[in-house]
């Protein structure tokens, strides 16, 4: 048994911020410590996206594994470098959807 639960981060294109919000519930739900793109209601600047983009990537280096929330297999600019961020940092990657 693990010291801590398992922590996973979700990563995907905001336009399916609500099946990324499904898939932070149902792993919250089986135990899963979630770490989640942060939302906004409004428009962001370029310094804001780029802000959050490198806040996205710290995320990734606390999380034991990524999810990539990708209905469709849809995998947008954003998502492609975290992606290749994971994987450069040895990161286990899955995905809602074959790509």
């Amino acid at each position: 048994m693990p010291d801590r639960p398992e922590i996973v981060c979700i990563c995907g294109s905001t336009r399916f911020v609500d099946e990324m919000r499904a898939a932070n519930r149902d792993l919250t739900f089986a135990g899963v410590i979630v770490v989640a793109p942060g939302e906004a209601d409004e428009l962001i600047t370029n310094e804001q996206k780029t802000a959050l983009d490198a806040l996205h990537l710290r995320k990734i280096d606390l999380a034991d594994r990524v999810l990539v929330v990708n209905p469709g297999g849809y995998i947008g600019e954003s998502t492609s470098r975290e992606i290749a961020y994971a994987h450069a940092t040895g990161k286990p990657i899955s995905f809602t959807d074959p790509a």
